[in-house]
C-alpha cells in the first residue's frame, strides 16, 4: 500500500527536532510535502515509524529545510536498501 509519511518539526533550546512520524494512505503521494513509501502491510509500515523516531529523537537540525531534506533522504537511502 502507498503512504505519504510526514512529521513534525518543532524549535528547540539546540535547534529543530524531528518526531511525530505518522503515515498516511494515499492513492498519489505528494513528495513536496512528505515522502512517498510503500510498505507490505501494517507492521512494516509500524516498525518503520518506531525506526524514524528513534533515529531521529537526539538529532538538531539548524533550519526546516535542513530537517526535510535529512529525513527524505534517509528514508530513500533505508527503503532502497531493503
Amino acid at each position: 500500500m502507498r503512504y505519504q509519511l510526514g512529521w513534525t518539526t518543532e524549535p528547540g533550546l539546540r535547534g529543530l527536532s524531528c518526531s511525530g512520524f505518522r503515515a498516511t494512505a494515499r492513492a498519489a503521494p505528494d513528495n513536496e510535502r512528505g515522502v512517498a513509501v510503500e510498505f507490505a502491510g501494517a507492521a512494516q509500515r509500524d516498525a518503520f515509524l518506531r525506526e524514524l523516531e528513534e533515529h531521529f529523537a537526539a538529532r538538531r537540525f539548524s533550519n526546516a529545510a535542513d530537517a526535510f531534506d535529512t529525513v527524505k533522504a534517509y528514508v530513500v537511502e533505508r527503503l532502497a536498501s531493503r
